[in-house]
């Protein structure tokens, strides 16, 4: 495991990048220059530069160039807030004008804002944890996972329909998010799995896969709590620009 997250890592990131600019090539990359909302441009240009900085950094430290490492890792400090901003307010343009809200609308919202909030915990978990190697590369390289449903519903919605037609669903309308969530608790799981047998640690990985049951538990019940439908309603309301 230390040997793959200081030797290969930066390999799998790139390879989860280029996952993403599949996803999002027809209705992104392929017109950069396109009558995109500031949130979009925002939102996408903040989402590449973390997978770029993700994948050069863990090259950095493959190529024991660590204070370059340093002295990059110090850009997330302005870049993660920013990303921060930007989801919640894509989020907040996507949604809002749909009144009355549905409960496919409370979901969606518990979809990205969550996402987002998991993304920030986790984050913030590998900066608590920078000095520390070996567990700061495994919480960063654990920010990937809350960013899977973006790239599995547009791949399984332009490739593998079937897989709409199987996904649960909420008042009638299919939860494609769900093969992403299984996707990513099947290779934290077995990231988890592989980092007790030969390191028999129990820390990271797990702690991970908690958080995202919980994520995931959300999306498909904070639907029904009226809180969460006042907050939705609330945060839908607020005038960003």
């Amino acid at each position: 495991m230390n040997k793959f997250l200081f030797q290969k890592s930066w390999i799998w990131l790139a390879v989860f990048f280029g996952f993403a600019l599949m996803a999002f090539w027809p209705g992104y990359y392929s017109d950069p220059g396109g009558s995109f909302s500031f949130s979009t441009h925002a939102h996408g240009i903040a989402m590449t530069l973390w997978c770029l900085m993700l994948i050069s950094q863990a090259y950095l430290v493959r190529s024991k160039h660590r204070e370059i490492h340093r002295k990059v890792g110090k850009a997330s400090y302005v870049l993660v807030p920013f990303l921060i901003l930007s989801t919640f307010a894509l989020t907040h343009e996507s949604l809002q004008g749909n009144e009355p809200y549905s409960a496919r609308n409370f979901s969606s919202l518990a979809l990205m804002i969550n996402a987002t909030v998991l993304f920030g915990v986790i984050y913030g978990l590998a900066i608590y944890h920078r000095k520390d190697s070996l567990t700061h590369a495994r919480y960063m390289f654990a920010t990937i996972f809350p960013m899977f449903t973006p790239i599995t519903d547009r791949l399984i919605y332009r490739n593998i329909r079937p897989l709409v037609e199987a996904a649960p669903t909420i008042e009638g309308s299919p939860i494609v998010p769900f093969w992403g969530f299984l996707l990513a608790l099947i290779l934290v799981g077995g990231l988890a799995f592989w980092d007790w047998r030969s390191n028999k640690r129990k820390d990271v990985f797990p702690t991970v896969f908690g958080m995202l049951i919980l994520y995931h538990i959300s999306v498909f019940t904070l639907h029904l709590v009226p809180a969460w439908r006042s907050f939705g309603n609330w945060f839908l309301g607020i005038t960003f620009y």
